[in-house]
């Protein structure tokens, strides 16, 4: 069957039409290869060819134009598109015009011939798309490397849906800038984005700011308020550190998703919704619902589509285009010359692992955009936290016992101390309570110590979400300065 259908491929380079050429003969079909889109479309023109395998950047032509003409005048013809420049504009771009699939170079080529049997056996029918402003759409999602390449694809395939997403990644990774650039090249494009941080409301507050509330619902309600769900109307709404919302919150607002409307607090009146759902979040919520602390029918009901937005320090090859890019942003919103970092600076940061992802880089770089003198950004302007960076890492004490079991040791010895120092004091009334309240302020203290008091950094730290660490910040006390809590801080400092 496939001696009788005829494969097109361009691309300037030699060794991947060979590649192609070799694999595609071998599978059964008959392959002709070019080296230009203009020589492709040549023979397009003729209305030979059942597939199309092009690559973007050619001379004498884009792949993405040759696409584009070949849809006009040939739209059922199947086009793959594949780039060793992946870039989000690109798979958007591609999938827009009506490409049958983009693949980022090096590719599987077993992939590629099994792609070719499929795109054949289907008709792929383009949806016609209004443009929007180019910056609206592609602004600040930048990389290159491997893991950015498969989130462009993804999101190329969710331009034409308006399924619910689920985006999960770690605390400053730019979950809500992937938000963004889903809404930004949907159908809902035109509508209102609106994203609330469910960490930052009160439990109390939750549904009167999801659902609006009514005159008079509560003491100071004076007057209607409308709620996220209202201001998203056409449009999206995203719940970021969905993870945080409380159980009763997530009740209610899995009865709104199951049935599409909901009432405001205090009132009778049904308003139906008209949004497009989605969820972010840094915690892993298989095991919040195993901890049962997240519901699993509402994970369900959200992880439609999951999109993970990978760690600044696990695609450290896309920092030196970030970096240009807030170094670029920021000069011109200072409206300064822009710096340039030197290169024993650039090592630095290279070497450094960003637990506060792509927002720790932004913030370092405005930063020093203000403070640096000259046009060259020297090491010593950079203030990296030497105990999260790769390259230097702080000496244990003289005395200190070396690995994970000598830590367990000291901390053993440390409460073994601290026990006999209460026994000896206190007779043992409460020993356990206390002893506990004194480990917790003494690790709670310590860590805040260590990331000068940022509570979102210290509760990743310590596995517990910022919520609970308020709570047991408000309700630990402080630091006695007995001898027994003075060694467990020592102790835990060592760790």
């Amino acid at each position: 069957m496939n001696a009788s259908r005829t494969i097109l491929v361009a691309d300037d380079d030699r060794a991947v039409r060979f590649v192609l050429e070799q694999a595609l003969t071998r599978a059964g079909f008959a392959a002709r290869c070019f080296e230009s889109a203009h020589a492709l479309l040549e023979c397009a023109a003729q209305g030979i060819g059942d597939l199309v395998i092009t690559d973007i950047m050619m001379p004498q032509g884009s792949g993405l134009d040759l696409l584009k003409t070949l849809k006009a005048s040939r739209p059922w013809l199947p086009v793959i598109v594949v780039t060793a420049q992946s870039t989000l504009r690109h798979a958007v771009q591609a999938f827009e015009e009506g490409a049958f699939e983009y693949l980022p170079k090096p590719f599987d080529i077993h992939q590629v011939v099994e792609l070719a049997r499929r795109a054949l056996e289907q008709t792929h029918r383009p949806v016609p798309r209004d443009p929007v402003p180019e910056p609206d759409r592609f602004g600040g999602v930048i990389g290159a490397s491997r893991a950015m390449q498969e989130l462009y694809r993804t999101i190329g395939r969710l331009a034409s849906s308006e399924m619910t997403v689920l985006i999960h990644g770690e605390s400053g990774s730019g979950k809500e800038l992937i938000a963004r650039a889903v809404h930004a090249n949907s159908p809902r494009r035109n509508g209102p984005f609106v994203a609330v941080n469910m960490a930052a409301i009160p439990p109390n507050l939750i549904e009167s700011e999801l659902f609006g509330h009514e005159k008079g619902a509560f003491t100071g309600a004076v007057a209607r308020h409308v709620g996220h769900f209202e201001r998203a109307r056409d449009g999206a709404l995203l719940l970021d550190e969905i993870g945080d919302m409380p159980p009763e919150a997530q009740t209610r607002l899995l009865r709104v998703l199951q049935d599409g409307c909901f009432t405001r607090v205090g009132g009778s009146e049904t308003v139906r919704t008209n949004v497009r759902i989605m969820a972010a979040t840094h915690q892993d919520l298989p095991a919040a619902i195993a901890a049962g602390r997240f519901r699993e029918d509402l994970f369900h009901r959200l992880n439609v589509t999951q999109l993970h937005v990978p760690s600044l320090r696990s695609r450290r090859e896309d920092l030196p285009l970030l970096a240009e890019y807030f170094l670029q942003r920021t000069a011109r919103e200072l409206r300064v010359a822009p710096k340039r970092f030197a290169p024993e600076s650039m090592e630095r940061l290279m070497a450094y692992d960003w637990p506060g992802n792509v927002r720790e880089l932004e913030n370092l770089i405005r930063r020093v955009m203000a403070l640096a003198p000259g046009s060259e950004i020297h090491p010593e302007y950079l203030r990296l936290p030497s105990s999260s960076a790769r390259e230097s890492q702080p000496a244990p004490p003289r005395n200190a016992p070396e690995g994970g079991k000598g830590h367990s040791r000291a901390l053993e010895e440390a409460v073994e101390q601290a026990v006999a120092h209460y026994l000896t004091g206190r007779g043992g009334e409460d020993l356990y309570d206390t002893i506990i309240r004194r480990v917790e302020n003494a690790l709670l203290g310590h860590i805040l110590r260590e990331v000068g008091g940022n509570q979102v950094k210290a509760a990743r730290i310590l596995g517990i979400n910022r919520n609970t660490l308020r709570k047991k910040m408000r309700e630990l006390p402080r630091s006695t300065g007995e001898s027994g809590d003075r060694n467990l801080d020592t102790v835990l400092a060592a760790f």
